[in-house]
């Protein structure tokens, strides 16, 4: 064991003063950047009322709204008419078409109909005097045959009585409205209805099998359409899903990202050579350079998808010039940044063989750079994927303006679903390969 004495002590703290005599920020730093954050997360608490907003938030929409992105519902309404008999109807653009017999509706011999809600003993039986809900292990009757339905017995916590309706919530499952002369019942499925042929189809509602066999050796159906040629129309042009439409937008906005970020990147390269300080000389041209890019990426793309679509009107082009316009700032930034960071070792060599400026910079910067350039770039393009879509609601074109359609009807949530997974893909599938090629081009490797 060895003893240190006092003056070998003394000796060592000497030579190392930041080990023993520590300032106040090294001692309590660590502690001040904690209490700062508890403060500011306190005041941001406060400042944006958070337990309000916590309080009143509803809640119950996000179940709402995730249940129809993997569902849909059919509507059957029961109208007792004035012979005691019932009229089923279904809306006009029903998921079961124009006449439907499902097997979830049954007639039963004493004029009654009942439906099945699901599969877990949830079912209403309609009759001309009364409306019977079953669920949750208990049945409810419902007298229909007076002036306002009265539920006959307790009313159950899922059942509301209105002054001239009773409204009974099956969670779920679905609802189902009871009024004197009519029952309304919203049954819902899991999955998407008519994803593949929509309900005008030739196609609609037969066995996979049978679709294989009559696009395979069928007969045809269209004598001056092969019956493939059919199906492919009739899934392009599905009129509930547009699968034609989506796809179409979806590569806008492929094709708007693409372009506008090759059109800044070409743009921004020969300017980013007059804006860094070691290539042009010049600190005016410099300056206003630099500021020209701190102009252009400082408005945010949307706002320039927002003045571009009053001047050119909404389409595709706007999406492009915006994507332009913020990537010339952005690239131009960065390219101009990367060019001021070079080794001038390389440049000043072939500089002093008597070349020319542009074989100085072909052999003396461009190797060192493109690598970075691209790798940038492609960084960009991937990120733009995802902003085109962002920009396209705006009326800049794109899926995002499809998708923002389809989410103000507050009606088609499975249709925002579909449009949003494809997005995901395409994210993913340029997302990968952009890292691909950024890894090949910096010679690093992918794990």
């Amino acid at each position: 064991m060895t003893v240190i004495d006092a003056n070998r002590m003394h000796e060592i703290e000497t030579r190392y003063p930041e080990y023993f005599h520590r300032s106040f920020r090294q001692r309590f730093g660590g502690l001040m950047i904690l209490v700062a954050t508890l403060l500011y997360s306190l005041y941001a608490a406060w400042f944006f009322d958070l337990p309000k907003l916590f309080a009143e938030a509803h809640w119950e929409r996000v179940g709402i709204y995730l249940s129809q992105w993997v569902s849909y519902d059919v509507q059957p309404e029961f109208r007792i008419e004035g012979d005691g008999s019932i009229d089923v109807r279904y809306p006009r653009f029903s998921p079961l078409g124009d006449n439907p017999h499902p097997d979830w509706l049954v007639n039963n011999p004493d004029g009654s109909i009942t439906v099945s809600i699901s599969g877990t003993g949830r079912s209403v039986t309609v009759s001309k005097s009364e409306t019977i809900v079953t669920a949750h292990g208990i049945s409810v009757p419902v007298d229909v045959s007076s002036g306002a339905p009265e539920v006959v017995g307790p009313v159950p916590g899922w059942m509301t009585v209105y002054d001239d309706n009773v409204l009974a919530d099956l969670g779920f499952a679905g609802n189902v409205s009871i009024s004197v002369d009519r029952v309304k019942i919203r049954k819902r499925f899991i999955g998407w209805a008519n994803f593949i042929f929509d309900t005008q189809s030739s196609f609609f509602d037969k066995p996979v099998g049978e679709v294989v066999s009559l696009i395979v050796s069928g007969p045809r159906i269209k004598p001056d359409q092969s019956n493939l040629s059919l199906a492919f129309d009739d899934i392009w042009n599905n009129s509930e899903w547009q699968h034609g439409d989506v796809w179409t937008k979806l590569f806008q906005t492929i094709v708007m990202a693409f372009l506008g970020t090759l059109l800044g990147a070409l743009t921004a390269f020969p300017l980013a050579f007059l804006a860094a300080r070691n290539i042009t000389p010049n600190r005016l041209l410099n300056q206003i350079l630099k500021r020209f890019f701190d102009f252009l990426r400082s408005v945010d793309m949307l706002i320039w998808a927002l003045f571009l679509t009053r001047a050119f009107g909404p389409g595709p082009l706007a999406g492009s010039g915006a994507i332009f316009l913020t990537e010339t700032g952005m690239l131009g930034k960065l390219y101009s940044e990367g060019l001021e960071n070079i080794d001038n070792k390389p440049r000043e060599g072939v500089k002093s063989t008597g070349a020319q400026t542009v074989l100085v910079h072909r052999y003396g910067i461009m190797p060192q750079i493109v690598p970075v350039f691209v790798s940038q770039t492609l960084y960009q393009w991937e990120s733009n994927v995802r902003g085109a879509t962002i920009i396209g609601a705006v009326g800049a074109g794109g899926i995002g303006l499809k998708l923002w359609e389809a989410m103000r009807t507050n009606a088609n949530w499975e249709n925002v679903a579909y449009m949003v997974i494809l997005i995901l893909i395409v994210v993913f599938i340029f997302d990968t390969a952009s890292n691909a090629l950024r890894h090949r081009l910096m010679g690093t490797k992918t794990h």
